[in-house]
């Protein structure tokens, strides 16, 4: 026997627990149980991908779900690239949390689609912009899910807005939402929009909460079926007459009535062709977002020396004279110019010149 071919104990004990982790999760969640969650998550997504298409105005496919037993710990080890995640809490109709993760670089395209971007403007860190944006997004998406989740079972369905954030499953987990070895319900997603992204999303559940989701769907079938299955009142206690023999061969032709025709002229909407202004801007839905805003009197450039040996008294002369238009930035990009006034005992500014809001949404990229 050739000893390089046998395992290590670390191996053998990583198999064994591979193995009870499996038959563990085969406990929590029956094949059954495993399908219909699938199910559920393929008809509230379809639904969803629907809305992102119409925000986005792009084709979405997101296709059947994966549903897996999973743990943080074994997601931090299989995706270890930061995510944004959004934190979905029910309010009525059911009582659980669950968690939409998305990659960072679908986030940043999905945000610059929404701005009347062509989703290739994705350089740069996550902004509060972004979160903001996918925030609303995924708003809309689980709203319209839960029109979806409310008609399957027979009643009202509510959230809370979604909190969103960037999280990293390497990470201690924001919130303690999840413990690291606790096992959860993973449902991936595949997501393509067209010419932009073809990746996954992923849906984290409880087990205790996506065994409730599945109790009431079955109590809401069973309660439905009953319905069906019940006879009304009305067909037990009347019989249906029966059918009067009609005589046989062709009526005549004296006793046909000709019946009345609906003839009209044949009319046609007039060809409209719309401008790409006419098209209707998401920005609405990011009206709400706060932004940095911030008033630079000048700049200058110094030598390391030249700045270790500023002191309290220095001064330092900037590249704008006085009584020059001061810039004003949003999010660090000019968008106007203004003078420096007084207001009561702060600063403020007056503007004088500034962008179209055309080119102000632009920069907001």
């Amino acid at each position: 026997m050739d000893f390089n071919d046998m395992l290590s104990q670390d191996e053998i004990d990583a198999l064994l627990k591979n193995e009870e982790f499996k038959f563990q999760s085969a406990q929590l969640l029956t094949s059954k149980e495993t399908d219909a969650i699938g199910e559920i998550g393929n008809i509230i997504m379809g639904t969803a991908a629907t809305t992102l298409s119409t925000l986005i105005n792009k084709k979405v496919l997101i296709t059947t779900p994966e549903v897996a037993i999973t743990t943080i710990k074994e997601l931090a080890r299989q995706y270890p690239i930061p995510f944004v995640a959004a934190e979905v809490k029910y309010t009525e109709g059911l009582e659980g949390t669950n968690i939409l993760i998305i990659q960072e670089r679908d986030v940043k395209i999905i945000s610059d689609l929404i701005l009347g971007g062509d989703g290739t403007n994705i350089e740069g860190d996550i902004t509060d912009m972004h979160l903001s944006a996918i925030g609303e997004v995924m708003n809309q998406m689980m709203g319209s899910a839960c029109t979806s989740l409310s008609t399957m079972l027979y009643k009202n369905i509510l959230i809370s807005p979604p909190n969103t954030f960037v999280m990293d499953f390497s990470s201690e987990f924001p919130y303690a939402i999840f413990d690291s070895d606790e096992q959860i319900v993973n449902i991936t997603f595949r997501m393509v929009v067209e010419g932009l992204i073809d990746s996954y999303m992923m849906q984290l559940l409880p087990i205790d909460f996506a065994k409730e989701l599945l109790d009431k769907l079955l109590n809401s079938n069973e309660a439905q079926q009953d319905v069906i299955d019940r006879p009304s009142q009305q067909q037990v206690s009347r019989q249906a007459p029966e059918p009067e023999e009609e005589p046989a061969g062709p009526p005549s032709a004296s006793s046909r009535k000709p019946e009345p025709v609906d003839v009209r002229p044949v009319s046609f909407q007039p060809l409209e062709i719309r401008s790409e202004g006419d098209e209707k801007s998401n920005i609405d839905i990011l009206l709400d977002v706060p932004l940095q805003v911030s008033v630079e009197l000048g700049r200058t450039r110094k030598a390391i020396k030249e700045i270790l040996g500023l002191t309290s008294g220095s001064v330092i002369e900037l590249d704008r004279m006085a009584g020059e238009p001061v810039d004003i930035l949003v999010n660090g990009k000019v968008i106007a110019k203004g003078e420096v006034v007084v207001i009561d005992d702060s600063f403020g500014v007056r503007i004088t010149d500034i962008i179209s809001q055309a080119k102000r949404i632009s920069n907001l990229k």
